[in-house]
Protein backbone atom coordinates (compact mmCIF):
# COMPACT_ATOMS: atom_id res chain seq x y z
CA UNK A 1 0.00 0.00 0.00
CA UNK A 2 1.35 3.42 -0.95
CA UNK A 3 1.88 5.81 1.95
CA UNK A 4 0.18 9.20 1.39
CA UNK A 5 2.53 12.05 0.70
CA UNK A 6 3.23 14.68 3.35
CA UNK A 7 1.05 17.21 1.51
CA UNK A 8 -1.86 14.77 1.32
CA UNK A 9 -1.53 13.91 5.01
CA UNK A 10 -1.60 17.58 5.86
CA UNK A 11 -4.76 18.15 3.80
CA UNK A 12 -6.44 15.13 5.42
CA UNK A 13 -5.47 16.36 8.88
CA UNK A 14 -6.76 19.87 8.18
CA UNK A 15 -10.01 18.44 6.85
CA UNK A 16 -10.54 16.30 9.96
CA UNK A 17 -9.83 19.25 12.24
CA UNK A 18 -12.34 21.43 10.35
CA UNK A 19 -14.93 18.66 10.43
CA UNK A 20 -14.44 18.16 14.15
CA UNK A 21 -14.80 21.87 14.80
CA UNK A 22 -17.99 22.03 12.77
CA UNK A 23 -19.51 19.04 14.54
CA UNK A 24 -18.50 20.32 17.98
CA UNK A 25 -19.70 23.84 17.25
CA UNK A 26 -23.07 22.68 15.93
CA UNK A 27 -23.66 20.43 18.91
CA UNK A 28 -22.54 22.94 21.50
CA UNK A 29 -24.92 25.70 20.45
CA UNK A 30 -27.98 23.74 21.50
CA UNK A 31 -26.36 21.28 23.95
CA UNK A 32 -28.56 19.55 26.49
CA UNK A 33 -30.62 22.66 27.14
CA UNK A 34 -33.00 22.12 24.25
CA UNK A 35 -33.43 23.89 20.95
CA UNK A 36 -31.23 26.95 20.64
CA UNK A 37 -33.01 30.13 19.51
CA UNK A 38 -32.39 31.83 16.18
CA UNK A 39 -30.32 34.92 16.85
CA UNK A 40 -29.01 37.99 15.07
CA UNK A 41 -25.40 37.73 13.84
CA UNK A 42 -24.26 39.90 16.77
CA UNK A 43 -25.99 37.72 19.37
CA UNK A 44 -24.82 34.59 17.59
CA UNK A 45 -21.23 35.74 18.03
CA UNK A 46 -21.87 36.41 21.74
CA UNK A 47 -23.31 32.91 22.10
CA UNK A 48 -20.28 31.40 20.38
CA UNK A 49 -17.96 33.21 22.80
CA UNK A 50 -19.88 31.84 25.80
CA UNK A 51 -20.05 28.21 24.68
CA UNK A 52 -17.12 27.32 26.94
CA UNK A 53 -19.27 28.19 29.96
CA UNK A 54 -21.53 25.25 29.27
CA UNK A 55 -19.12 23.73 31.77
CA UNK A 56 -19.92 25.63 35.00
CA UNK A 57 -16.47 24.77 36.36
CA UNK A 58 -14.99 26.87 33.55
CA UNK A 59 -17.30 29.71 34.59
CA UNK A 60 -16.01 29.50 38.16
CA UNK A 61 -12.44 29.42 36.85
CA UNK A 62 -13.10 32.72 35.04
CA UNK A 63 -14.63 34.48 38.06
CA UNK A 64 -18.34 33.61 37.86
CA UNK A 65 -19.74 32.39 41.18
CA UNK A 66 -23.12 30.84 41.88
CA UNK A 67 -25.82 32.70 43.81
CA UNK A 68 -27.20 29.20 44.56
CA UNK A 69 -30.94 29.76 44.14
CA UNK A 70 -32.98 28.95 41.04
CA UNK A 71 -35.26 31.96 40.64
CA UNK A 72 -38.81 31.35 39.48
CA UNK A 73 -41.58 33.94 39.13
CA UNK A 74 -44.96 32.17 39.52
CA UNK A 75 -47.12 35.27 38.94
CA UNK A 76 -47.03 38.25 36.60
CA UNK A 77 -45.78 41.56 37.93
CA UNK A 78 -48.49 43.92 39.20
CA UNK A 79 -48.85 47.64 39.71
CA UNK A 80 -45.58 49.25 40.74
CA UNK A 81 -43.63 46.11 39.87
CA UNK A 82 -41.51 45.14 36.89
CA UNK A 83 -43.81 43.67 34.23
CA UNK A 84 -42.50 40.12 34.50
CA UNK A 85 -44.45 37.23 33.02
CA UNK A 86 -44.68 33.86 34.78
CA UNK A 87 -41.54 31.80 34.19
CA UNK A 88 -38.07 31.24 35.57
CA UNK A 89 -34.63 32.79 35.35
CA UNK A 90 -32.60 29.83 36.56
CA UNK A 91 -29.45 29.87 38.70
CA UNK A 92 -27.36 33.03 38.41
CA UNK A 93 -23.55 32.94 38.32
CA UNK A 94 -22.25 36.48 38.78
CA UNK A 95 -18.85 37.95 37.99
CA UNK A 96 -18.48 41.19 39.98
CA UNK A 97 -15.38 42.13 37.96
CA UNK A 98 -17.66 42.39 34.91
CA UNK A 99 -20.16 44.74 36.62
CA UNK A 100 -19.89 48.24 35.18
CA UNK A 101 -22.13 51.26 34.45
CA UNK A 102 -21.38 50.67 30.77
CA UNK A 103 -22.32 47.14 29.64
CA UNK A 104 -19.75 45.22 27.62
CA UNK A 105 -21.58 43.14 24.96
CA UNK A 106 -18.75 40.60 25.00
CA UNK A 107 -18.69 40.21 28.79
CA UNK A 108 -22.00 39.53 30.56
CA UNK A 109 -21.86 40.01 34.31
CA UNK A 110 -24.16 37.03 34.89
CA UNK A 111 -24.53 33.55 33.39
CA UNK A 112 -27.87 31.74 33.67
CA UNK A 113 -28.07 28.00 34.28
CA UNK A 114 -31.02 25.62 34.40
CA UNK A 115 -30.91 22.68 36.85
CA UNK A 116 -31.38 19.46 34.88
CA UNK A 117 -31.02 16.36 37.05
CA UNK A 118 -27.62 16.60 38.72
CA UNK A 119 -26.28 19.11 36.18
CA UNK A 120 -26.45 22.84 35.56
CA UNK A 121 -27.04 23.66 31.89
CA UNK A 122 -26.22 27.07 30.41
CA UNK A 123 -29.35 28.73 29.01
CA UNK A 124 -28.62 32.44 28.86
CA UNK A 125 -26.75 35.50 30.10
CA UNK A 126 -27.58 38.71 31.91
CA UNK A 127 -26.06 42.17 31.97
CA UNK A 128 -26.50 43.54 35.51
CA UNK A 129 -25.90 47.21 36.39
CA UNK A 130 -26.46 48.36 40.02
CA UNK A 131 -27.46 51.99 40.52
CA UNK A 132 -24.49 52.18 42.90
CA UNK A 133 -22.23 52.24 39.83
CA UNK A 134 -23.51 55.77 39.16
CA UNK A 135 -25.41 54.81 36.00
CA UNK A 136 -27.76 57.61 35.02
CA UNK A 137 -29.77 56.85 31.88
CA UNK A 138 -31.44 53.52 31.24
CA UNK A 139 -28.79 51.35 29.55
CA UNK A 140 -29.37 49.93 26.08
CA UNK A 141 -27.58 46.90 24.65
CA UNK A 142 -28.15 45.04 21.37
CA UNK A 143 -30.65 47.86 20.57
CA UNK A 144 -32.78 46.76 23.53
CA UNK A 145 -33.44 48.80 26.71
CA UNK A 146 -32.71 47.28 30.11
CA UNK A 147 -35.47 46.46 32.61
CA UNK A 148 -35.65 48.64 35.72
CA UNK A 149 -34.56 50.39 37.71
CA UNK A 150 -35.80 47.86 40.26
CA UNK A 151 -35.26 46.66 43.79
CA UNK A 152 -33.03 43.67 44.46
CA UNK A 153 -34.44 40.16 44.12
CA UNK A 154 -35.25 39.36 47.73
CA UNK A 155 -34.36 37.02 49.47
CA UNK A 156 -31.35 36.05 47.32
CA UNK A 157 -30.37 39.70 46.91
CA UNK A 158 -30.90 42.60 49.31
CA UNK A 159 -33.82 44.78 48.24
CA UNK A 160 -31.40 47.72 48.54
CA UNK A 161 -29.39 46.34 45.58
CA UNK A 162 -31.31 48.54 43.14
CA UNK A 163 -30.33 47.94 39.53
CA UNK A 164 -31.03 47.66 35.83
CA UNK A 165 -30.69 44.32 34.07
CA UNK A 166 -31.09 42.68 30.69
CA UNK A 167 -31.61 38.93 30.24
CA UNK A 168 -30.69 37.35 26.91
CA UNK A 169 -31.70 33.73 26.21
CA UNK A 170 -28.83 32.66 24.01
CA UNK A 171 -28.99 28.89 24.47
CA UNK A 172 -32.67 28.08 25.07
CA UNK A 173 -35.76 29.13 23.15
CA UNK A 174 -38.01 31.60 24.96
CA UNK A 175 -41.58 32.01 23.63
CA UNK A 176 -41.71 35.43 25.31
CA UNK A 177 -38.73 36.61 23.27
CA UNK A 178 -34.94 36.57 23.47
CA UNK A 179 -34.86 39.60 25.81
CA UNK A 180 -37.69 38.68 28.18
CA UNK A 181 -36.58 38.56 31.82
CA UNK A 182 -38.36 35.26 32.45
CA UNK A 183 -38.55 32.08 30.38
CA UNK A 184 -41.42 29.59 30.78
CA UNK A 185 -39.27 26.89 29.16
CA UNK A 186 -36.77 27.09 32.04
CA UNK A 187 -37.74 24.88 34.98
CA UNK A 188 -36.34 24.73 38.50
CA UNK A 189 -37.94 21.29 38.97
CA UNK A 190 -36.92 19.55 42.19
CA UNK A 191 -33.84 21.70 42.65
CA UNK A 192 -33.31 22.06 46.40
CA UNK A 193 -32.61 25.79 46.37
CA UNK A 194 -35.55 27.02 44.32
CA UNK A 195 -36.60 30.57 45.19
CA UNK A 196 -40.18 31.48 44.20
CA UNK A 197 -40.30 35.26 44.08
CA UNK A 198 -42.62 38.11 43.23
CA UNK A 199 -41.68 40.63 40.56
CA UNK A 200 -39.42 43.32 42.12
CA UNK A 201 -40.64 46.83 42.82
CA UNK A 202 -39.87 49.59 40.37
CA UNK A 203 -37.70 52.28 41.98
CA UNK A 204 -36.46 55.76 41.10
CA UNK A 205 -32.91 56.32 39.91
CA UNK A 206 -31.32 58.86 42.30
CA UNK A 207 -28.49 59.47 39.81
CA UNK A 208 -30.77 61.24 37.34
Amino acid sequence: MRTPSTAVRRRLSAGLVALGAAVYGGASASSASGQAPKLTPQLDSVRAALVKYQDPIMAIHDGYFSTLGCITIPHAGGKGEVAYRPGSMGVHFINMAAVSPVPDPAKPSVLLYEPQGDKLVLVGAEWFIPLATGVKARPVLFDHPFDGPMAGHHPLMPASMTHYDLHVWLFKENPYGVFSATNPNVKCGNYSYTSAETAPKIVANPNQ
